[in-house]
């Protein structure tokens, strides 16, 4: 083996860093805190408990550490600890009561442990631990039987589970973790030169290796990652450059008929709502006014027309508000046009408000404004800084 291939060794021991903030670090000091004190609080004080059990066994502090410290670790979600716990426990104690010998019994205990977890989809760490505990607990832990499986395990696993839960919803975490998969648009995922999801999981079943790290929390990171370097080869470009400024908008009490004609006469095909400080209240379309006389060829014209008139007519002077699209997708001014693509193309929508510091409406953005930027983007020649 040459040197250098031996000091790259070497650095597999060097400590990874780590990019988490005091702030969370902090919190997941505290969570730990929490969830112990909680556990072995209640199981001590527990009417009619064995004093023979012990109120805190030692695999409740390394779980603690994966509950508060690596919450979104697949390893560390519900099932997991009380999958991983209930089975573990109970593999332990079925070796130490058919093997004799302490220590063939701790080796098979581990081993059937781990495969169980696997099998079950309940791999947990910790559980390895219970399982030890189970076999050289010694005589009290012995005397209990199965009853270990219930108390202290179980006990302690769901007190230690539901002190996570309380924890993480008091600070604003999300547990169980659900990661933030990347929008997808309602129909087929078009062609593209990036990756798709099954190129992934085919990766990640190739590995054929358990990675600490959700399969959707990995498509996130890769997804916002592209994002980044797509913002990092246009620039500075934000919605305020691409934006149309001149923006036709209307209020809540603008009739049907008076945004049919806006429409037709600025020749858009969506009106935003404002209220009197022109904040953006919802949005109106084509669609949403059935103004179907400007989209469909004459044929389909003549048919409209026929079924229109067999149609119930609305209630004269209708207003917009009772059909306008109240849940409005709103970017500020300043939002760079990277992120626009992430909406455009993954969610489906076809223009976007675009408001200023005060959440009032400064302008709009259509496809077509996001696609004549970035080609004049591209266009423009990127000098090098001297």
């Amino acid at each position: 083996m040459s040197r250098f291939k031996v000091l790259r060794w070497l650095t597999r021991f060097v400590p990874s860093r780590v990019t988490v903030t005091w702030r969370e670090r902090l919190r997941s000091g505290g969570g730990a805190l929490f969830g112990i004190a909680l556990t072995g609080a209640v199981a001590h004080r527990l009417p009619g408990g064995d004093p023979s059990v012990p109120y805190l066994i030692a695999p409740m502090g390394a779980s603690a550490v994966l509950l508060f410290g690596v919450p979104a670790s697949p390893l560390a979600q519900p099932w997991s600890i009380i999958g991983g716990n209930l089975v573990s426990a109970t593999v332990g104690v079925t070796a130490a009561m058919w093997i004799p010998d302490p220590v063939p019994a701790a080796a098979v205990a581990v081993a059937v442990a781990i495969c169980a977890m696997f099998t079950l989809r309940c791999v947990h760490p910790p559980s390895g631990a219970v399982a030890l505990t189970a076999v050289l607990g010694g005589p009290a832990v012995h005397a209990l039987g199965y009853e270990f499986v219930f108390a202290p395990v179980a006990l302690q696993s769901f007190l230690l589970l539901g002190g996570a839960l309380v924890y993480h919803a008091a600070t604003g975490h999300r547990y169980p973790h659900a990661a933030r998969r990347p929008a997808k648009a309602a129909g087929p995922a078009p062609a593209q030169a990036g990756y798709a999801r099954a190129d992934l999981e085919a990766v990640l079943r190739d590995r054929d290796e358990l990675l600490d790290i959700d399969t959707d929390d990995l498509e996130t990171i890769l997804h916002d990652a592209e994002i980044r370097a797509y913002a990092r080869s246009f620039g500075e470009l934000t919605c305020a450059d691409v934006m149309s400024r001149n923006v036709v908008s209307i209020a809540a009490a603008t009739t049907v008929g008076e945004a049919r004609s806006l429409l037709r006469r600025y020749d858009v095909k969506a009106l935003p709502v404002v209220d009197a400080q022109r904040r953006v209240k919802g949005i109106v379309t084509r669609a949403d006014l059935a103004d179907e006389g400007r989209e469909h060829p004459p044929l389909r014209l003549v048919l409209y027309a026929v079924a229109r008139a067999f149609r119930p007519r609305a209630a004269p002077a209708q207003h917009v508000a009772a059909l306008m699209t109240t849940h409005v997708m709103t970017v500020a001014a300043t939002t760079p046009i990277v992120e626009l693509v992430r909406i455009f193309a993954g969610r489906g929508h076809h223009h976007v408000p675009v408001v200023d510091e005060q959440r009032r409406l400064a302008g709009i953005i259509t496809q077509a404004d996001l696609i004549s930027g970035l080609y004049q983007q591209a266009r423009t020649p990127q000098h090098e800084p001297a």
